[in-house]
Formats: C-alpha cells, structure tokens, sequence
C-alpha cells in the first residue's frame, strides 16, 4: 500500500505540489483540501473542507488513514494548523504558528534579521500616524511602505513621491485598510536592483536550497500597474549569478534557519527568501513561510527528486536526496480575471486545455458550471512550459495562449523578457 497524503489549500501552487506528489510511485492517493475542480484533471481528490476548519480536517485525515499532510498557504500556518495536528498525533509539514511568524509580521522577521545581522533595507516600526509621517518626510521618496501583517500581497507600497507615502500611511494607519494587519507599518528604505526568490526545504538548522526564482508582481507589461501576488515567473534566473545565489544561503538562509532555533522557534517546512541583488550582495525584502505563488509551478518542474520522498524522508528525521535540473528553463505565466487585482467579474468560460503536449496547466480560481470550468478568482491558471532556453520557454506558453480564447481575462505579455536584454 503506498502513502495517502493530504494538501491544504486551493491554488495553482497546491495543484503543482499535489501534481508532484502524484507523480511518486510511493504514493497511493492525494488529497486536496478544499482543492478547485482543476486539480481534479490530474487525478486529485477532492475534499470539501475549507483550510481553517481544523479539527474537521483532523477527523478527515484520521478516518481517511492520511499518512502525511502539506500545508500549501500561510494563513493556515499562522492559525497554528501545524500545532494541531501534532497535537493529534499526526504528521504535517510547516511550520508551526511560532515559526510561522517569519511571515506573518514584518516587524517580526526584521527584529530577527537586526539579531542575527541578516542584509536587509534600512527600517523602522511605526504605530503612530504622526510619527510615520514624520520619519516619510525626513527620509524622502522613494520609500517602502508595509502593513505588518498578512494582506494577500497587497501591503506594500512602493511610493515614488512623499505625498504617496504619506497617503499610504494613512490608508494603513488611520484608515483600517487592512484592519489589524495594518495597524502596525514597517517603513524601509528602497532597494533597487535584481529581485530574485531563494526557497528551501528546512528542518531546524538544516537548510535545503531550491533553484532560484524571478516573480513579476506588478499587473501589467512593463512592471506597470498595481502590485498582485504575481502574474508570473521563471527559473533559474541567468543573470543572477551563483557567487550571489550562495552568499545569500550563506547571509540569509542559514542565518535565519540558525537564529529561529535559538530563540526557540525552531522552523520545518519551506522557507521562502524574497532578495534583491545589489551591489552589497543579497538583501532580503520578505520572508514567506511556505511555496510561492507562481514561483512553485515553475521550480518544481527543475526538481528531479521524488518530491513524496523528501517530504517523508524530512519528517521521519532522514537525510533527504535532493536533486535539480542543471539544463534549460521552466516559464508560467498567470492568467487573471479582467479587473485584477481590484473588482472582477467571475464566470468566464474557460479553454480546454486537456491535449497540452509541451506544457502545462494549473488551476487556481476556477469553478465548475454545466461541466465547464469557468472563472471564479482573480488569479485564474498558470500555464507552464520548459525550453532548452528561456526564449523557447517563453515562446511555447505565449504561442499556446495566443492560440486560446481568453475572453474576460488577460495576461502579460512579458514574462521573463528582462532577462533576455
């Protein structure tokens, strides 16, 4: 009998890890809570149980003889899912709501970064309107405005002026915009340079590095438009360089890995770096405690690695193999509902993409109707292909999507094309 396991969450990035895991021949069945009807192409199970309800999810995997759980999305983290089901007895990997901490509070993860001399932009905590602007005026623009806590890729502001700063501060501070996520900002100094994501499996102070990721956040070509939580990636990054790549393993990753068992908060899971390349090497911009959104549909496919077998292997205290693609490209570029990431309309009728031959599809927000899978989130799919190059890969997801009706919805054009000036 092969392993049954369970993934929380709904989005294209539990539709990947779940692919991967079916993919195994250690696994029997894969789980998907809540899951989209997408998944359901691969081969996935379903399970109708929404990411917060703990204890149902408990019962399902006790009944269902769930061998292992993965926890896709931080806010299930931070809910302290993790603590749960350990608590029950069962084996999950993430971290706990302790660790998880990394993520959900800015402030947080600077004061572990101030700690354990991590690089990271110049800042400061403000819960006061006043002050905050203050510190805006004398700094000058531009400056980096974010709610502290957990705001679905929306709390952070990138202002060019003062006036938006100061707008910003008061949107988060005075006028609730992101209720107690934003009761707190962390204002930090400007980075500018290459951003690239740095993710690892991690288990205490043992830390595991990805192939690094490029992310396009900004809605529109051009990096134009309001942030999203990402229309877009590629990997392995070309014009990063690996002397970069391995100083921040060695500045970042294993600091922080290091630093959270000290201050008694050890982290297992997956450990997501935001950096930027500057001059002085890799500085961090964010901490994610879990997969990116779109970054996991493009580097899971550089794994060669059996994906069931690391995650059984980390939490049974083995040493886990881990290995990557050395050649070519993976690219996937989002689809998102027309109006993104503001209101948009839902139930558009989506292609039918089952006779994909060079690429792939992962669904996010979509929903079912008279057998079609129509529109049903912001973010829609991701479609992903390799090449031997980047421009290959770029090509084939582009060349597919042109071939589509993509009606109600829209997609940049320019995924990976920075990288190939």
């Amino acid at each position: 009998m092969g392993l049954k396991v369970l993934v929380i969450g709904s989005g294209g990035r539990e539709h990947v890890i779940a692919q991967k895991l079916i993919q195994s021949p250690l696994v029997e069945a894969v789980y998907c809570a809540k899951g989209n009807p997408g998944m359901k192409q691969d081969g996935i199970r379903l399970v109708d149980i929404e990411e917060d309800a703990h204890e149902a999810l408990i019962r399902f995997a006790e009944e269902s003889q769930i061998d292992w759980t993965f926890v896709g999305p931080e806010v299930p983290l931070l809910n302290g899912i993790v603590d749960d089901f350990e608590a029950a007895g069962l084996k999950i990997f993430g971290p706990k709501k302790a660790a998880a901490m990394i993520e959900g509070s800015k402030d947080f993860a600077k004061n572990l970064m101030n700690k354990y001399a991590i690089p990271t932009a110049a800042h400061q905590t403000f819960f006061d309107f006043k002050q905050a602007k203050e510190y805006v005026e004398r700094k000058g623009a531009p400056i980096v405005i974010k709610a502290d806590g957990l705001a679905a890729g929306k709390g952070v502001v990138v202002a060019e002026t003062v006036e938006q700063a100061v707008d910003a501060l008061e949107d988060m501070l005075e006028g609730n915009r992101f209720g107690a996520s934003g009761a707190k900002v962390v204002v930090e100094d400007f980075l500018s340079g290459e951003e690239f994501s740095l993710l690892a499996f991690v288990r205490g102070t043992e830390v595991y590095p990805m192939t690094i990721a490029q992310d396009h956040k900004r809605a529109f070509d051009n990096d134009k438009g309001p942030n999203t939580g990402g229309m877009g990636a590629y990997s392995p990054v070309p014009q990063i360089s690996q002397e970069m790549v391995d100083e921040a393993i060695a500045t970042v990753l294993l600091p922080a890995a290091e630093g959270m068992v000290k201050d008694g908060c050890p982290f297992t899971g997956i450990l997501y770096a935001g950096l930027i390349a500057t001059p002085q090497g890799p500085k961090v911009i964010e901490f994610n405690a879990r997969f990116g959104d779109p970054e996991t549909q493009v580097v899971l496919q550089r794994l060669t690695s059996d994906l069931a077998e690391i995650i059984s292997d980390l939490l049974e205290g083995k040493q886990p193999t881990i290995d990557w693609k050395q050649e070519g490209f993976s690219l996937g570029v989002v689809v998102a509902a027309d109006g993104y990431p503001n209101d948009y309309d839902k139930g558009a009728v989506l292609p039918d993409f089952t006779a994909l031959e060079d690429a792939r599809v992962y669904y996010a927000g979509v929903a079912e109707s008279n057998e079609q899978l129509v529109s049903n989130g912001g973010r829609i799919y991701l479609i992903e292909a390799e090449g031997e190059s980047l421009a290959q890969a770029q090509q084939r997801v582009y060349e597919l999507l042109d071939s589509k009706d993509t009606a109600g919805t829209f997609y940049r054009t320019d995924i990976g094309s920075k990288a190939m000036r």
